[in-house]
């Protein structure tokens, strides 16, 4: 299979897995409350039910890690290097609070970095894909695609972008030291999306995030020619103890 039948295939499971969260967010929202203190839907669950079994069909020689098996306590053996990382619903608060930005996330992990990555919005149907090394797109609802790049920022006028929900003193202080034109503050992974598709230039995170909040859009981030890196520098790696994340800061062009 080559990497784009799979991007395809992944593309079409993701957006299998944001119908499913829509038939549940038509509704009443009920919220449970995970190990670790974090909100769970019963839509998280829906579509896990559906990108999991869906992965392990399209590759069944790669991993599946996803945020909500590894909760369940399924977690799988990621040593040998190539490994799916899934996020169900990623902005489980942003989809409580029914704001829309919530996505589905879906990233192929190979060597410690990215090779591929899906994101969909399902309440508008939007998707970004993209493989490292051949480029980025944004799909419609009615399946239209159009080439994605991130922008060469402007050093004196920034526009950055950041958390909704995860904002802290070290976010604000990072923010307050650049030369920023705008700040937009976002949900979910939809934050990837915008540096990609040249619509802010930076997107600094303080505070933990897992590794499946990250690599499907750090995955279209390089494909659509940013970067990502550690807060303090240096190359950000998957596969880390627990899948915790450290800190980061994503660039456009």
């Amino acid at each position: 299979m080559t990497d784009q039948a799979r991007l395809d295939a992944v593309v079409a499971i993701a957006r299998r897995a944001g119908d499913v969260i829509m038939e549940y967010y038509e509704g009443k929202i009920e919220v449970d409350e995970k190990s670790d203190g974090s909100p769970v839907t019963a839509a998280d669950r829906a579509a896990d039910a559906v990108i999991v079994p869906a992965l392990k069909e399209l590759t069944p020689d790669i991993p599946v890690v996803s945020e909500e098996s590894v909760d369940a306590g399924d977690v799988p053996d990621v040593s040998g290097g190539t490994f799916w990382l899934v996020d169900p619903l990623d902005g489980t608060k942003e989809y409580i609070s029914r704001n829309g930005d919530f996505t589905v996330n879906i990233g192929l992990i190979v060597d410690g970095v990215p090779k591929l990555g899906v994101l969909m919005t399902p309440v508008n149907g939007l998707a970004w894909a993209g493989i490292v090394g051949e480029g980025a797109f944004e799909e419609a609802a009615d399946g239209t695609r159009k080439q994605i790049a991130a922008r060469v920022p402007d050093p004196e006028a920034l526009v950055v972008v950041a958390s909704r929900s995860h904002r802290s003193p070290e976010l604000e202080d990072y923010i307050a030291a650049r030369p920023v034109k705008e700040s937009i503050s976002r949900g979910s992974a939809l934050k990837f999306c915008l540096v990609a598709r040249g619509e802010a230039d930076l997107y600094p995170r303080t505070g933990p995030t897992m590794e499946w909040d990250t690599a499907a859009g750090h995955a279209v981030l390089l494909a659509a020619g940013g970067s990502m890196e550690m807060f303090e520098g240096g190359e950000f790696r998957y596969g880390k103890p627990k899948f915790l994340n450290g800190w980061f800061v994503v660039r456009g062009g």
